[in-house]
């Protein structure tokens, strides 16, 4: 195993790009401005010569040093001397198979994509319904960040559920003046902050649906780490549902890749699909193997994330308190996952600039990349606490902020 020379606690580079999800600054969202004032070579840079770690979803790896974590983290019992996959057998039916398992669902199909998978299932449904109307999330990621697929790739048309950065009610689903096919819902929310409802609300949801005569698929590209709010195991949550995706570069730290699952029908007119999008590429063990690594290593560790994340946003607070802040929002305030929101009245440069120079000086990165909202001088950043914070004590992260916001320039605030 490879080891850069200023890590501390033994903890690899690998270690960092497997236990960190991508943020706002790997993918930003469709409509909001990030407004970077670093360039990525210099952030990258900052990353890697830290030695603490609280958020960071840029990838920082290099091709080597990912290939070597291939290899040296094959799931337990695989032989890295079998035959590679061809047209999706071999490793990608392996993990599959262990994919259903895990959802306790009847069959799962690897798709290279999310938005592929996504188009697929909403497609077959719509066949299977006699509905081409989807019900969504307004902030959904099927709404903002896939350009329109559903209707430009899909043939479908969408009808928004709720309004504002909350996740929608029963009574909304019930009170849809239009009839729907099937309800997709994003599982958290993440442009609202990482949001989910409770299990009661969400249960609630699922039966208005019903009531409907509608399907239900769960976008859950992050759905792993959404079983501690609810209190139920990933199966659970996934039994609600008629479909679910779930994503495994997102949280689990995989290279790339997602998976359909559902009913076996489903799932097999899914593949045809998958095949007709030019989705079913000729080889996929790298990604195959680094999600099966990922649901060994990293889906067991994702409760104490969560547990992590809540202790950290309390101390964010206290930070901003304590340096004077004259406005801030940690959203929500008590983390539904391992992932939340930052909001801060600077500019994103402002903000960018004290952090890579914080990095650069003291070795520690505090924050990834900052976002700019349409309100001028609002920034905010993603926050994504993984195996490189769990060292952070409440007055290490409390420090760490103070440090940060003592580098922003005297009248750069915009708004308060």
């Amino acid at each position: 195993m490879r080891h850069h020379r200023h890590m501390a606690d033994d903890r690899t580079w690998e270690d960092t790009e497997a236990a960190t999800a991508e943020t706002g600054a790997a993918e930003p969202e469709e409509g909001l401005k990030e407004g970077p004032s670093v360039d990525r070579a210099r952030r990258v840079a900052a990353v890697r010569g830290s030695e603490r770690v609280l958020s960071a979803g840029l990838p920082v790896a290099t091709i080597a040093e990912r290939l070597a974590a291939l290899s040296d983290r094959a799931p337990a019992g695989r032989g890295l001397d079998e035959q590679a996959d061809v047209y999706g057998d071999g490793i990608v039916g392996e993990l599959e198979r262990k994919v259903a398992e895990l959802l306790g669902t009847q069959a799962a199909a690897f798709f290279p994509t999310g938005t592929m998978a996504q188009q697929v299932a909403l497609r077959c449904w719509a066949g299977r319904t006699g509905s081409p109307v989807v019900a969504l999330h307004p902030m959904s990621h099927l709404e903002k960040d896939e350009r329109g697929a559903y209707a430009q790739v899909s043939g479908l048309r969408a009808v928004r559920l709720a309004s504002g950065a909350r996740p929608p009610t029963a009574a909304e689903v019930r009170d849809l003046d239009e009839p729907f096919g099937t309800l997709a819902l994003e599982l958290p929310l993440r442009g609202a902050g990482f949001l989910l409802p409770t299990w009661e609300e969400l249960t609630a949801v699922v039966e208005a649906a019903r009531e409907r005569e509608a399907v239900v698929h769960f976008d859950g590209a992050r759905l792993w780490e959404c079983a501690t709010h609810f209190g139920v195991g990933p199966a659970e949550v996934a039994a609600l549902a008629d479909s679910v995706y779930v994503s495994f570069y997102k949280s689990l730290g995989g290279i790339s890749g997602a998976a359909l699952a559902g009913p076996a029908e489903l799932v097999e007119e899914a593949r045809a699909w998958r095949h007709r999008y030019g989705g079913n590429v000729f080889q996929q063990w790298p990604a195959a193997l680094a999600a099966l690594s990922g649901l060994e290593r990293e889906l067991p560790r994702l409760p104490s994330y969560v547990a992590h994340a809540r202790v950290v946003a309390a101390a964010l607070e206290e930070g901003f308190r304590a340096a004077g802040v004259p406005w801030f929002r940690v959203n929500p305030r008590v983390p539904h996952t391992h992932q939340f929101q930052v909001w801060l009245p600077y500019p994103a440069p402002a903000l960018e600039e004290a952090g890579v120079s914080l990095a650069e000086e003291t070795r520690t990165t505090v924050f990834d990349g900052w976002s700019s909202s349409d309100v001028p001088g609002l920034s905010f950043t993603e926050v994504t606490i993984a195996s490189s914070a769990l060292s952070w004590t409440p007055e290490a992260v409390v420090e760490a902020v103070g440090a940060v916001l003592a580098r922003v320039p005297a009248g750069a605030g915009g708004a308060g």
